[in-house]
């Protein structure tokens, strides 16, 4: 097996201009085969919150629910840089809060870092606090869903002059306030690359076309597992539903049809012992 994924061995990945393959796992056995695979960065995203809670949005998942998902990804995963996303109201508080509420997601679910969305008010003031207490953090700017309150919905971000101004000075808050990377999501694929020259740490894309330093999706959108809300930047890799749904109605016609268990998956009594049970009843 390969060693473990740090830092400075994302640092090293940026300064060769690698691209970093990154996207989210939320249990067990998803952690398991991503990290098998090669992902070499798992975000525990609170997009958990609609896919694996069936929230309408990322507001209502808490810390507690966001733990013990992290927990069954870090118990998998022996490569992959492992990110945990800190869930709405755990961070835009006073920066003692913050850092015991991110502290959580090292000391008690073993994540490699966490991410924060934002950059503005106390946020970048609470990651400078975090990352002096010693915990690796990753930013998020663009799109940032735990905001879609003030943004008016899932839309495009920095798509003129002055909004997408104010998106390079969010990252340079970021890095000046000591994240190691960032997350930039939903913007034109033309403000990339700007972002990219005015911070030295890599910028990872979703939503914001080829040029960023690497790429992240929700691993049920890539699987064809999630459709209450499709993003354009989505691919479907593949249409695991069908599959699945095929294997369910397959399982329901055979045990209507007593075609399973058959003798394959069914224990026998030794016929001694059997014949001594029948005498006996």
């Amino acid at each position: 097996m390969k060693s473990k994924i740090t830092i400075p061995y994302l640092y090293e990945m940026h300064s060769k201009d690698e691209r970093v393959a990154l996207l989210t796992a939320y249990d067990y056995p998803t952690a398991l085969i991503e990290d098998e695979a090669g992902i070499e960065i798992i975000l525990v995203g609170d997009s958990l919150a609609m896919t694996m809670l069936g929230y309408e949005n990322t507001l209502s998942v808490t810390i507690d629910e966001m733990l013990i998902f992290t927990k069954a990804v870090t118990r998998a995963v022996k490569r992959a840089f492992v990110v945990a996303d800190m869930p709405f109201l755990t961070y835009k508080t006073d920066s003692d809060t913050a850092i015991k509420n991110a502290g959580k997601f090292i000391q008690e679910a073993n994540a490699d870092a966490v991410k924060l969305e934002g950059a503005e008010g106390r946020v970048a003031e609470n990651i400078e606090a975090i990352v002096n207490a010693g915990i690796a953090v990753m930013g998020h700017i663009g799109l940032t869903p735990q905001s879609i309150g003030v943004l008016g919905g899932y839309k495009v971000q920095g798509t003129n002059k002055d909004t997408a101004l104010k998106l390079i000075e969010n990252a340079k808050r970021l890095e000046n306030a000591g994240v190691f990377a960032i997350i930039a999501e939903s913007i034109p694929t033309e403000l990339t690359p700007l972002i990219k020259e005015k911070v030295n740490i890599p910028v990872y894309g979703i939503g914001a076309g080829v040029n960023a330093d690497g790429q992240i999706l929700v691993v049920h959108d890539i699987l064809g597992l999630f459709h209450d809300f499709i993003p354009r930047f989505v691919k479907r890799y593949t249409e695991l539903d069908k599959i699945l749904r095929n294997a369910f109605t397959s399982y329901i016609k055979d045990v209507k049809d007593a075609n399973f268990p058959d003798d394959k998956q069914s224990y026998h009594m030794d016929q001694k012992e059997l014949k001594s049970l029948k005498k006996t009843l």
